[in-house]
């Protein structure tokens, strides 16, 4: 399949919004983070405008470190992903449906069943953004004092996944044929156990669910360091990723393409989708003052506790005059590594100083942000993708519903008008909207080349 002349988009769900003060806004539900409601609203804006997919961010942890920060941030109160995902299945029909699962603290079994289940309940929409933990703060929750190494993470992952896909091989597509007849509900021959035994896990199967209807659920990565950018292109179907610019994008699409033809994969089923932050004003000031007014909402403490966390937890913001300016490095973390880089990066090319950076930290956290008309935005996004620095976006608006109703009303049928965007669905499945193949099983794939 080829590249073809429209952008993919996703939205990424959050209780009030990308921005730490979005909660304060008087135009945001305070208790979005569990209302159901509130996500089939934002659900149904998504789908009525015909986004690829929903996109569920996790961790199973309390990130903040202290009661400071705790207390004035939003995040704490939501759902776990695959449980909302489930709810929404029955509430929408076409759009796809992202839920973020660790593989540093989950078991493949428990994980590749409850995905297994969504692909099943949503008739093929789901998918799955693997993650390796990335905070300490979850560590403990797991009995465990710290997080293992960066490295150890992705070899855990990479075992982790390719367990994950052999469970849901272990039935053949047309295993269970359930003839009344006969009283054979399931056909045997077309069972395969993984009896899988690595460096980390050990596995027998067969998975207790048939075959998810698209084979596999989508898989979703969000790779940019080294081993994050090696996995991604082993692995990823769509990547998420943060490029605060053109340059970014285009040297990060670069290289991921690069790796993933490098691993015998066609360039067009790794769709890279960076992170876009639009705040949308009918004029740039009304855009600027929007911003303003989000910063203006969001306290200090808050500001250095999102700073420290995005920066791998190495400085102590508290103690650091936030007018001096950032330097060119930090230690190195054993956390998120390509997100420090990304921000130090961006630092450094704008000489900010901390004050700037953690400013910039809690409207953005390093993705690409576009404060203007809806005609700057559709600029920005077309431009990224002509020049091959994207294959669409994630969409993380500032607030929502609002913010993200502003986009839809605003800047989608400028993209549109400019032909970059679809108007209605084409296909069935997630994977046949974003144009990826369905896997073959890894079982009947060995059994037909043995014969």
């Amino acid at each position: 399949m080829q590249r073809n002349d429209e952008m993919k988009l996703g939205l990424f769900l959050a209780q009030a919004g990308y921005h730490e003060g979005a909660w304060r806004d008087s135009n945001v539900p305070a208790n979005g983070g569990i209302d159901i409601d509130h996500y089939a609203l934002l659900a149904a804006l998504a789908e009525d405008a015909a986004f690829h997919f929903l996109f569920l961010a996790d961790s199973p942890s309390v990130a903040e470190q202290d009661n400071a920060a705790i207390a004035r941030v939003s995040k704490n109160d939501g759902f776990e992903p695959i449980t909302l995902l489930s709810a929404l299945s029955s509430r929408t029909r076409e759009i796809g449906l992202v839920a973020t699962a660790t593989t540093t603290y989950h078991q493949p079994y428990h994980l590749a069943r409850m995905l297994a289940s969504l692909d099943h309940l949503s008739r093929g929409r789901a998918a799955w953004n693997i993650v390796t933990s990335g905070y300490n703060s979850e560590a403990p929750n797991f009995g465990e004092k710290e997080l293992p190494e960066h490295e150890m993470r992705y070899a855990r992952a990479r075992e982790f996944v390719d367990v994950v896909k052999g469970l849901w091989d272990t039935w053949e597509d047309d295993a269970f044929v359930r003839d009344k007849q006969s009283g054979i509900f399931a056909d045997t021959t077309k069972l395969h156990l993984l009896n899988h035994k690595g460096h980390y896990l050990s596995v027998r199967g067969p998975l207790n669910i048939a075959r998810p209807p698209q084979g596999y659920p989508v898989l979703v990565q969000a790779g940019a360091s080294d081993a994050g950018i090696q996995f991604a292109a082993e692995f990823g179907e769509v990547v998420f990723t943060a490029a605060p610019s053109l340059a970014d994008g285009k040297r990060y699409y670069a290289t991921l393409k690069e790796k993933a033809r490098g691993g015998g994969r066609e360039e067009d089923q790794v769709l890279v989708m960076p992170g876009l932050v639009p705040i949308v004003g009918r004029t740039k000031q009304e855009a600027s003052q929007k911003l303003e007014k989000l910063q203006s909402y969001t306290h200090i403490d808050v500001l250095i506790a999102t700073a420290d966390r995005w920066l791998g937890a190495v400085t102590d913001l508290r103690s650091t005059n936030l007018e001096s300016l950032v330097p060119k490095a930090l230690p190195q973390t054993n956390l998120i590594q390509s997100r420090q880089k990304v921000l130090l990066d961006m630092a450094v090319r704008h000489k900010f100083t901390w004050r700037q950076l953690i400013s910039l930290v809690s409207a953005s956290r390093g993705h690409l942000m576009v404060v203007g008309t809806p005609d700057e935005i559709a600029d920005t996004m077309v431009d990224m993708f002509d020049q091959r620095a994207a294959d669409g976006f994630n969409v993380l608006p500032a607030t929502v519903p609002g913010g993200f109703k502003e986009f839809i009303e605003l800047v989608v049928p400028e993209i549109r008008r400019r032909g970059k965007f679809r108007s209605r669905y084409s296909g069935r499945t997630l994977r046949e909207n974003l144009g990826l193949k369905r896997p073959l099983n890894r079982f009947t794939q060995a059994g037909a080349s043995s014969s």
